[in-house]
């Protein structure tokens, strides 16, 4: 059907390939998240008890890693905002609390300088915990 020079079925398939799309985009980085809050958490742990781990590459992944939780979330927000459909409240406010441990993660950093390590390793275990429980509750169960 063509309305005012737009074609309605088309468009109607571009949104629901752009859905499909976007959905499984954030399973895809949820995944990410998950693995890499992991790996960073325990390199992170490690590099308190062995100094040979503390690398510069650390703090690299680590910034990638919590980028991550950016990425999924502006996915999700981008999912709800497309998409008529209801999301769990809680799948959205286990992905806002890890956006906002990012920060308080973050700005915790100087005042446990000692125990950067130790901040970071269990920050990361943390978030990662987090992006497990938004998924096991999300709308995919």
């Amino acid at each position: 059907m063509v309305v005012r020079g737009v074609d309605l079925v088309s468009r109607q398939r571009l949104t629901d390939r752009t859905s499909v799309v976007l959905h499984d985009a954030h399973v895809v980085v949820a995944w990410v998240v998950i693995i890499s809050n992991a790996l960073v958490g325990l390199w992170a742990l490690g590099a308190h008890r062995l100094p040979a781990l503390r690398r510069r590459e650390l703090w690299w992944c680590t910034a990638a890693a919590e980028l991550t939780i950016v990425a999924q979330v502006i996915l999700g927000v981008l999912l709800v905002t497309t998409e008529d459909r209801e999301v769990p409240q809680f799948h959205m406010f286990y992905g806002f609390v890890a956006l906002a441990s990012v920060g308080i993660i973050y700005s915790y950093r100087q005042q446990l300088r000692p125990h950067l390590y130790l901040l970071y390793g269990f920050g990361g275990l943390f978030l990662m915990g987090l992006a497990i429980r938004a998924l096991v509750i999300g709308p995919n169960r």
